[in-house]
């Protein structure tokens, strides 16, 4: 393998004086081929030497005749793979060179072996925070280090590939590939065949080791399959060349067969063989990439998800226009995503003679399961997926049902049973190709989000998983029963709403500050809160935390809708406000997530200078009355639910608040401390009664309450202490106006709509 000393001292220019030296070789053989085509073998052929002395003649002066031409062949496929390592050699080189000027520029030191160290020279020893200084220091030294390593690892991935290039260009054969040439007479025939392209060669090779596993044989190099897989995945050439050579029904084959042996035949080579699998899904996201713009008669790109790109699309499409690879897979992939396939975590989820034993999974399926391990999919093509998924269920209602447990607890979560939900999850990692589709603005996005979210006649079935019970004579007799939800049901639905309406990715965390928001992401938003409040009870509870995500993400709307005493004063309806916060109220950790949330606008809100001082506190007093109605709701049906036990810890939800755009470190500061202290309110609450009594608002918050209103006159302390009634020096008043407010803002909550 190549060191990182190999990789910054390499002369990358000499590449490009070979590539011409072999240019020019090919230029040398042209006139040779022509003299002896015209002067040696038209002698054999120009009818004045007959006989079979004649015949085998020319037979074997075409062949000299041949060498000279796949000579040209062979030196110009060479000097096109010595250009193409050059531009690779040159980008990856640079990369590396790159990340060493920038972890210098982080005040590390990278030494000839390319290990980053954090150079303390320039600091001093003397300061208070030397040792979180050095610490924080060295581990970020690590990540250098490691970001130069996998840097140096692509340079030799890529000259492993030209190597294996060069090999195969130049007709390098063993001692059995050179058996039929010695039988004609030829030592070492130069390549007529030479191909230009490193990515074409290790396709080919790639595809080699792909057929041995297909054959039900391990391959013989895994590294180097992992290696071709890793180095090209993302490249097109190769993917297109590799996926089309295997074909889609082997590719979901081949899928399947790698499942297998990570999970179950060669375990202990577990971490390859999902490498591997993510790289077959990187190249399936290559090979399928779709245009993420058109060009208009105005040569104006015309960018995914704005209308004028779907009356494009539509057009493209009437014509027949999609690119030939993608329109032969889809084609192909509706056929076999409702074929079936073996997968042996699915015929091992029941003991031989049961039902569910030897049970096959559907081609979408595998599909879907392939598409969770890669990344890079073209928001077209995972909504055109989704939508070929939805029509074959639609055509059988149970089509992906499978006997026993797919999800985190059973340890095979890992395989995509809903292959629907599986491909939103896919899609939450792109927000514009998520919005896009559930865009109630466009008929197709409010059909997509009607059916997905159950609203109206024909919506979807979610009870994917088959149960079974006991009973006939001795009560031994295995029958079918009810169909039932998955324990990982709409994890993907939840993800995508949340990319959908906050326009951010969820895998990245939740984002419960306010974000920039396009006018699909405010339609989504305000949609989902129409259709899921009406759903009371009934809406589902993994959509819970992505409520509570999204709601915070429009913190603005949500704190401006809760913290005013009418509906006339109010951005978004306050019946669906508190029906909404009611619904995520029923989990800690949505609540949680929704509060601290809250807390972030409230205390930006403070800083709002448009609006009196007074009014921004009896905001946050009514924001939190309101809360606090919704929440004793939602739980005054189930006393052991309201104490839902457990001890809060801060940011145990495992969203911590990012900074507040425009405002900074000090209103940060300011959101851990009322978050702190509402902590500790529900520590002290855990063996307390639920009430219904708006008294106890305060009772309850009152640390939150007080922190809020101890940040409120940290920023308007000049306006207060001019103002009877608001001062906190020698007296309480501020802690009595928020008090009273959160009261009063508990109280007419519960005249709301949703709190009935």
């Amino acid at each position: 393998m190549l060191t990182y000393q190999d990789v910054v001292i390499a002369p990358i220019g000499v590449l490009i004086d070979a590539a011409q030296v072999w240019d020019d070789m090919a230029d040398m053989f042209k006139d040779p081929q022509s003299w002896y085509e015209s002067q040696v073998q038209a002698v054999a052929d120009n009818g004045t030497w007959v006989g079979v002395s004649a015949g085998t003649a020319s037979s074997r002066f075409a062949m000299t005749r041949k060498q000279f031409a796949d000579a040209q062949v062979e030196a110009r496929a060479i000097a096109s793979i010595l250009q193409d390592a050059h531009g690779q050699f040159v980008r990856l080189v640079g990369h590396v060179k790159d990340l060493v000027d920038q972890a210098q520029r982080a005040g590390m030191h990278v030494d000839s072996q390319g290990r980053a160290t954090y150079d303390t020279s320039k600091l001093s020893p003397y300061r208070t925070d030397y040792d979180e200084t050095v610490k924080k220091g060295n581990a970020a030294a690590g990540e250098w280090t490691k970001s130069i390593a996998d840097a140096v690892r692509a340079v030799d991935d890529a000259d492993q590939g030209v190597r294996l290039a060069l090999h195969e260009a130049a007709g390098i054969k063993d001692i059995f590939q050179r058996i039929p040439d010695q039988v004609l007479g030829l030592d070492h025939p130069f390549n007529g065949d030479a191909l230009g392209d490193i990515e074409l060669y290790e396709a080919r090779e790639a595809k080699r080791y792909a057929d041995q596993v297909l054959a039900g044989q391990k391959p013989d190099d895994l590294d180097e399959w992992a290696r071709l897989m890793r180095d090209n995945s993302g490249d097109q050439v190769f993917s297109q060349a590799l996926l089309g050579s295997l074909g889609p029904d082997n590719t979901l084959k081949l899928s399947n067969k790698i499942d297998d042996l990570a999970y179950f035949d060669d375990t202990k080579h577990k971490g390859t063989y999902l490498r591997l699998a993510g790289g077959l899904s990187d190249s399936l996201a290559s090979a399928m990439k779709y245009p993420d713009y058109f060009v208009d008669s105005q040569d104006r790109q015309i960018p995914f998800g704005t209308p004028e790109y779907d009356r494009m699309l539509a057009e493209a499409r009437r014509q027949n226009l999609d690119p030939q690879f993608y329109t032969r897979w889809r084609t192909a992939l509706r056929e076999l995503g409702v074929k079936n396939y073996t997968l042996e975590v699915a015929a091992d989820q029941a003991p031989t003679g049961a039902k569910g034993h030897n049970q096959q999974v559907r081609g979408y399926q595998t599909l879907a399961t392939l598409m969770q391990q890669g990344h890079g999919f073209s928001p077209q093509f995972v909504s055109d997926i989704t939508d070929d998924m939805i029509s074959a269920e639609k055509k059988d209602l149970h089509i992906w049902n499978l006997y026993g447990k797919f999800d985190s607890k059973s340890g095979d979560a890992w395989f995509a049973n809903d292959p629907v939900d599986a491909s939103l999850d896919v899609m939450s990692r792109n927000p514009t190709g998520s919005a896009h589709y559930l865009d109630p603005g466009t008929q197709a996005g409010k059909e997509h989000f009607d059916y997905l979210f159950g609203n109206g006649d024909g919506s979807r079935d979610w009870n994917v998983a088959n149960t079974t019970r006991w009973g006939g004579p001795g009560g031994n007799v295995e029958y079918d029963a009810s169909n039932v939800l998955d324990a990982d049901a709409r994890k993907g639905l939840s993800a995508v709403l949340t990319a959908a309406a906050t326009g951010t990715d969820p895998s990245l965390g939740p984002q419960l500050i306010p974000t920039s928001h396009t006018d699909a992401n405010d339609r989504i938003f305000r949609h989902a809160l129409d259709v899921l409040s009406k759903q009371g009870d009934d809406m589902p509870a993994p959509l819970r935390d992505s409520m509570a995500t999204v709601m915070s993400n429009h913190g603005h709307e949500v704190y401006a809708t809760m913290g005013v005493a009418n509906q006339e004063n109010a951005p978004l309806n306050q019946h669906e406000v508190m029906e909404m916060t009611k619904q995520v109220s029923r989990s800690e950790h949505s609540y949680g997530m929704l509060t601290e949330g809250m807390h972030s606008s409230i205390v930006d809100g403070f800083y709002d200078s448009s609006r009196k001082p007074e009014d921004t506190l009896s905001s946050a007093g009514y924001t939190v009355g309101f809360m606090e109605r919704a929440r004793y709701l939602a739980l005054k049906g189930d006393q052991h639910d309201f104490t839902w036990d457990k001890t809060w810890s801060y940011h145990a939800l495992g969203a911590p608040i990012t900074l507040i755009p425009g405002v900074g470190d000090a209103a940060q500061r300011g959101v851990d401390a009322v978050t702190t202290a509402w902590i500790m309110d529900e520590q002290h609450r855990q063996a307390e009664k639920l009430t219904g009594d708006s008294q106890a608002t305060y009772d309850h918050r009152r640390g939150e309450l007080n922190a809020l209103a101890d940040q409120w006159y940290t920023i308007n302390s000049s306006w207060a202490d001019g103002h009877p009634g608001y001062s906190a020096h020698g007296g309480d008043g501020v802690y009595k106006q928020i008090a009273g407010w959160a009261n009063d803002g508990n109280y007419q909550a519960s005249g709301l709509a949703g709190a009935q």
